[in-house]
């Protein structure tokens, strides 16, 4: 969730900059920003936010003051019929939310496909020498400015799921197993 609030902040300061100079009059122009980022069709759902929050599409003013052939149909209904059509409206709003998660899927489904597509499988075999890397949460971790791998340790098992366990070069192996992105091939 923090991720999806950081590229949002991230799209709307980006907006904001275009539309001010040397962030002079910030205050006066935030209130477009947010209605163009609320209003704008997101490519990952397929809809647009506002949408999402008020199950309709926004009327952007342009709209009120020349009104487009929705502000003029509903205009025209008396209050059953307002009422019949908003009821109708608020039934398919279920509907248009499975088609945004489907949308949703389907487009991670094709990110997924075009980032497999570009990576290699990593093979390791009992036996080989390899460094494991140290993350600063570590005893190991020193500061930036220390080694980033440690080792050579020997791969005694590998395990399905792209895990293996390590030895030390005396033999004496690891208790936890190491997942695969934490190690890469040493040559010696």
């Amino acid at each position: 969730m923090n991720r999806v609030v950081e590229a949002a902040n991230k799209n709307i300061k980006r907006t904001l900059r275009k539309m001010t100079d040397n962030h002079k009059g910030v205050h006066e122009k935030l209130s477009y920003a947010l209605l163009g980022y609320r209003t704008t069709t997101r490519t990952l759902i397929g809809a647009t936010p506002y949408l999402l929050v008020y199950e309709t599409e926004a009327v952007i003013p342009a709209e009120v003051e020349i009104p487009s052939l929705r502000i003029i149909q509903e205009a025209e209904l008396d209050n059953a019929e307002w009422v019949r059509a908003r009821y109708e409206q608020l039934a398919l709003i279920d509907e248009k939310r499975i088609v945004v998660v489907c949308h949703g899927q389907l487009y991670q489904q094709r990110m997924a496909r075009a980032f497999n597509k570009r990576v290699r499988a990593r093979l390791f075999q009992i036996g080989q020498l390899v460094l494991k890397r140290i993350f600063p949460h570590q005893d190991e971790y020193k500061g930036k400015f220390s080694p980033n791998w440690q080792g050579p340790y020997v791969v005694r098992k590998v395990l399905s799921g792209g895990v293996v366990v390590l030895a030390e070069m005396d033999g004496q192996e690891w208790p936890k197993p190491i997942n695969l992105d934490a190690i890469k091939r040493y040559y010696a």
